[in-house]
């Protein structure tokens, strides 16, 4: 097993782009150690020594992840990832145990961790877990901006339009909108019309996978 050297302290992001790790343990040689690694392999790292010193920042305007332990004084690594749901930070989280706790980890992994380790790690599977979660994150902000940018587009529309948004979704063609709405077949064709405008499509298609994306709004 390979021993983690020790690191003089945190590194501070170098641009906007650079993943940041942020490593929640109240073992101080341990967030010094992970640090140097994780320094060594291109990441920013911020230390915190509780959930609770994390929560006061809880930054998340750069991509990265959070190396989380699960046991600490006050609040648990549990505690925090509640408090971040709840909060709408969407940092990927890896737990890090001292011990082999298994409701603990079935807990952790149903809360949305994308791993769980336990005590001591091995360098090259902490690495690749970090990388991935750095990853996903890349994805799930693209994902959270491109769901954000749908549900403006959608904000736009009349109530009129929404409720031809809907019908065309859900297969329905001019003729039977018309009938639904007691309305004349060009006057929906105006209705989809603009629809298609706002929305910024080009077929029905599009416009079926941005309903699945916004569906909480309808």
């Amino acid at each position: 097993m390979n021993s983690f050297p020790f690191a003089n302290k945190t590194q501070a992001p170098k641009s906007p782009t650079q993943p940041v790790v942020h490593i929640v343990d109240d073992d101080a040689s341990f967030r010094r150690a992970v640090s140097r690694l994780l320094q060594a392999e291109g990441f920013s790292v911020r230390q915190y020594a509780s959930a609770g010193e994390f929560l006061i920042s809880a930054p998340e305007q750069h991509y990265g992840c959070i190396l989380l332990d699960i046991r600490m004084p006050g609040p648990s690594g549990l505690d925090l990832q509640e408090a971040l749901q709840k909060r709408g930070i969407h940092l990927p989280i890896i737990f890090l145990s001292g011990h082999g706790d298994i409701p603990m980890s079935v807990r952790a992994m149903k809360g949305g961790a994308l791993d769980f380790f336990t005590k001591p790690i091995k360098r090259p599977d902490l690495v690749k877990a970090v990388h991935a979660a750095v990853d996903q994150d890349v994805i799930s902000r693209a994902h959270r901006e491109q769901v954000r940018t749908c549900q403006d587009r959608y904000a736009t529309l009349t109530p009129r339009e929404r409720q031809v948004f809907d019908f065309v979704v859900n297969g329905r063609l001019n003729k039977q909108i018309a009938s639904e709405l007691g309305t004349s077949q060009r006057t929906v064709k105006a209705h989809r019309s603009q629809v298609m405008r706002k929305m910024q499509v080009q077929s029905v298609a599009e416009l079926v996978r941005i309903a699945e994306q916004i569906a909480p709004l309808n």
